[in-house]
């Protein structure tokens, strides 16, 4: 099984391949997805779904023209941030200049969903905060956590959005990911990969226990 992850856009947002036996799940298509694109075809890779973290604009700003480029490509979303998809408002496009909007989700997602890929199974987590309908897709057999932005490497996601919670977000890492093995390696939705017991012992923002 293989990750490889693209950096797109302005607000340099990590955007993921993850393929196995010429399968691909697409994890978040930010703006300009054309070298993501690229690779999956460079690769004879056949996209089965499209799985966005959350509907913030740096996030789903490349699912139409993914989905072009894939004609029938699922696309997945927790169903809190569904109507964000069509919604520059809700999807924070419009406070950009950038008005986004991306074709309705095909499947909806809910904790403890749990997908198969390969020999892997990902189970949803629902890790709100950040946005009301974050997830984490995290797989014990490849010990990867993709949590979007809900935590960075000696950080945690922004709370000053319409719909954010900073007690929810701390309670959201606290509960579920940090209860995740410590050698899970985290990759975020910005800056570079981390480990969970790493975050819980050195994150500033949300220790393993206490704020």
């Amino acid at each position: 099984m293989t990750i490889d992850t693209f950096v797109l856009g302005p607000f340099e947002t990590n955007c993921y391949i993850l393929s196995h036996g010429g399968e691909a799940w697409v994890i978040d298509a930010g703006f300009g997805p054309g070298e993501m694109i690229a690779a999956l075809r460079r690769g004879g890779l056949r996209p089965t779904r499209l799985i966005l973290t959350h509907a913030h604009a740096d996030h789903i700003a490349g699912v139409a023209e993914v989905r072009r480029a894939f004609p029938g490509l699922p696309v997945w979303i927790h169903s809190a941030e569904a109507a964000w998809l069509s919604d520059p408002v809700l999807n924070l496009s419009g406070l950009t200049g950038m008005p986004v909007t991306a074709p309705g989700p095909d499947g909806l997602l809910a904790e403890g969903d749990v997908l198969e890929f390969g020999p892997t199974r990902w189970t949803v987590l629902h890790t709100p905060g950040h946005s009301p309908g974050g997830i984490t897709l995290t797989s014990v057999e490849a010990g990867v956590a993709f949590v979007g932005d809900s935590l960075f490497a000696g950080s945690i996601g922004r709370t000053d959005f319409p719909g954010s919670d900073s007690e929810t977000l701390a309670a959201s890492i606290r509960e579920k990911l940090y209860t995740l093995p410590a050698e899970t390696r985290v990759l975020p939705g910005h800056g570079p990969g981390t480990t969970i017991g790493r975050e819980m012992i050195s994150n500033p923002y949300v220790r393993a226990s206490g704020r």
